[in-house]
């Protein structure tokens, strides 16, 4: 046997020898592995499974499946949104918080019907418990208790995981969504300490493994506020905050709910707070420079808040609930990374927690996450092929923002795997595109919230109307089930048969003008179609079927959803048509489509900034570099023109 021979037969053998271990390791094959349970785990593994692929949710730790580690509620202003579009495209998150709140509210009804936004207080253990049912009798998904240390990748296309006790995974696509867990350092004080939220461990080898195979990370920070017993509040001193007399549901499944809601509270701090917080500037974390990750501007610390807003004599704080079965409350507001003793000195100044016991103090957390403009629109990394990345690993906060990331990028892990076309909502479809859009386009420079501000298109992307927006699209996924889709052509042939009645039958004047009068609107000398008088200020479709009910005007019965919608349709339709018409003008740039490949360094007339930035975001269309910072009008001109060349030359061709 001569000298290559021989190292060629060595090299057969090692290569056998460790397919053979890697055998002897290997547990399991999937389609996809999604890896983290929190909010955004949950809806990519049933998004996945749902869409019929083999699919295995790995937790660290079981018990912290849908964990809620900061407030106990779901929705809230752009939040809600968000919910009601997971809800539409056959997510869970609105379904398992209408089994599990214990106070509902909707914000912003003084305002138009664009800015209402859901909001519901939950039973925490509750919100765990049904969702990790839920995870468990789904088909196709298998749920383990394993810490992910490794990914494993061979020329740039993901293969499998590989756990801490070395047994291995095979899967197509893989989900990160890893939460506050990666490298989770908590803050206190001056002490500090690796942890994941709550108590639990945090995920150290994988944060090596990631910069291992070219993905880079930052720092980001959060915190949360102190929780203490009830028993030892006085709530004579605060204001109470009841839930809704009617409950409206997240979930489009619900026409209705009926339940017994627990009241939250409302206190102040104080001067006095205030003055021992400045006097303790120099034991926060956040001002003594030990924390390095950037923090969220809207969710700031008390310690910044009076920092920030020093000419403030108070802030609110709200006492809530963080279940039936517990007597934790959770004070909102408050969240600190100043020393314990401290913590104990000023939440005292507050009228009502002036002998309160405190059961987990405050603290801030700082942990590993992408720059988010390291992902394609479909949420995959540029990379690495079939690996998606969701929620807070994202550069995103809160639970609402971490779910819709996850239900988009366990959809297209299971497009990717069935080689079909991703799934990308645009800015006009759905706050869900915005919030992406925003990410992967814009990047941020903190942990990204979504705002009803941040969209364009507010009124053609309200909370009612997400259904008829989305569901069509889950169906055709395969993602919403038959039992859904038909709930969905039912409400929308209910509204449009409701909205076509009201346009095409009239009362006369000694009718209409019974309204007219009781809202104080001008009287009408001649009959009035429905229609017209429902856009009359004050006059709401109930008032109207109300009165006229005894009339001989027979009124559909239509659940609460569907009113709604045909009231703010009919209402609204004039700003309505007009946001369309902008979505018509949009779609003109949306549908330029661009090349990934594209050398934008080689095209005449770019500037350098405008250059590197295309290169460096590769974005789909003209649409989404116009929205790139640094590129100007001047520079989508040069890319127009530039794909009319392309374009002709082509077809000279």
């Amino acid at each position: 046997m001569n000298k290559s021979e021989y190292i060629s037969e060595k090299t057969e053998n090692m290569a056998n020898k460790d397919m053979n271990e890697k055998e002897k390791n290997l547990m399991d094959r999937f389609d996809v592995i999604v890896v983290g349970a929190g909010h955004a785990g949950c809806e990519a593994a049933l998004a996945s499974a749902r869409m019929g692929l083999k699919t295995c949710l790995f937790s660290m730790n079981l018990e912290a499946i849908a964990m809620m580690p900061c407030n106990p509620s779901i929705g809230g202003t752009g939040k809600g949104h968000l919910v009601r579009e997971i809800d539409a495209l056959g997510g869970e998150m609105g379904i398992n918080i209408d089994k599990s709140f214990i106070q509902s509210r909707m914000l912003n009804t003084s305002k138009g019907p664009a800015v209402h936004s859901l909001r519901a207080q939950a039973d925490k253990a509750l919100y765990h418990t049904e969702m990790k049912k839920t995870l468990e009798k789904q088909e196709n998904l298998f749920l383990k208790q394993a810490e992910i240390v490794e990914l494993l990748v061979e020329n740039g296309n993901v293969k499998g995981v590989v756990t801490q006790t070395h047994s291995i995974y095979e899967g197509k696509a893989i989900v990160l969504c890893t939460g506050t867990f990666l490298r989770g350092k908590i803050f206190i004080g001056n002490s500090s300490y690796f942890s994941g939220p709550n108590g639990l461990s945090p995920s150290m080898l994988l944060a090596d493994n990631l910069k291992s195979i070219g993905i880079s990370t930052r720092r980001f920070k959060t915190g949360t506020p102190a929780r203490c017993l009830s028993s030892s509040l006085n709530f004579e001193e605060m204001s109470e905050q009841k839930g809704d007399e009617e409950i409206v549901p997240f979930s489009f499944m619900n026409d209705s709910l009926e339940k017994d809601q627990i009241s939250c509270w409302l206190t102040y701090t104080n001067e006095k707070t205030h003055d021992i917080i400045r006097r303790n500037f120099h034991r926060s974390a956040l001002f003594g420079g030990e924390i390095e990750g950037i923090g969220a501007r809207y969710c700031p610390s008390i310690e910044d808040k009076v920092n920030r807003f020093a000419d403030k004599q108070r802030h609110q704080t709200f006492i809530e609930p963080e279940g039936l079965d517990t007597e934790e409350m959770y004070i909102q507001g408050m969240s600190s990374s100043l020393p314990e003793d401290v913590q104990y000195d000023f939440y005292r100044t507050i009228p009502g927690l002036e002998d309160l016991i405190i059961t987990r103090p405050a603290y801030a957390i700082e942990y590993d996450c992408i720059d988010p403009i390291d992902l394609k629109p479909s949420l995959e990394h540029m990379n690495v092929r079939g690996l998606f990345c969701a929620g807070q690993f994202n550069g995103s906060s809160g639970y609402e923002e971490a779910a819709a990331q996850g239900l988009i990028a366990g959809i297209n892990a299971a497009q990717f795997v069935k080689e079909k076309n991703p799934l990308v909502l645009k800015r006009n479809e759905a706050y869900i595109g915005v919030l992406i859009d925003d990410l992967v386009t814009k990047g941020t420079n903190e942990p990204y919230r979504i705002m009803t501000s941040r969209a364009e298109y507010r009124l053609i992307l309200r909370q009612d109307n997400a259904d008829t927006r989305l569901t069509e699209l889950g169906y055709q996924i395969g993602l919403v089930n038959n039992d859904r889709y038909q709930k969905y052509l039912q409400k929308k042939k209910n509204v449009e048969n409701e909205i076509r009645r009201l346009e095409n039958t009239s009362v006369k004047p000694p009718v209409a003008n019974k309204i007219m009068e009781e809202t104080g609107n001008t009287l009408v000398s001649g009959s009035i179609l429905l229609s017209e008088m429902l856009k009359r200020p004050k006059i709401t479709y109930a008032m109207m079927a109300s009165i006229l009910d005894d009339n001989s005007i027979e009124w559909p019965s239509l659940t609460r959803h569907e009113k709604m919608e045909v009231e703010v349709s009919i209402k609204y339709a004039g700003y309505i048509n007009k946001q369309l018409a902008q979505v018509e003008r949009f779609k003109k740039l949306e549908n330029k489509k661009l090349n990934i490949y594209i050398d934008y360094s080689k095209i005449e007339g770019l500037r350098i900034e405008a250059a590197q930035k295309l290169d460096a975001i590769k974005p789909i269309s003209l649409g989404q570099a116009s929205r790139i910072s640094g590129v100007s009008p001047a520079d989508i001109n040069v890319l127009m023109i530039w794909l009319s060349k392309k374009r002709r030359t082509k077809n000279e061709e």
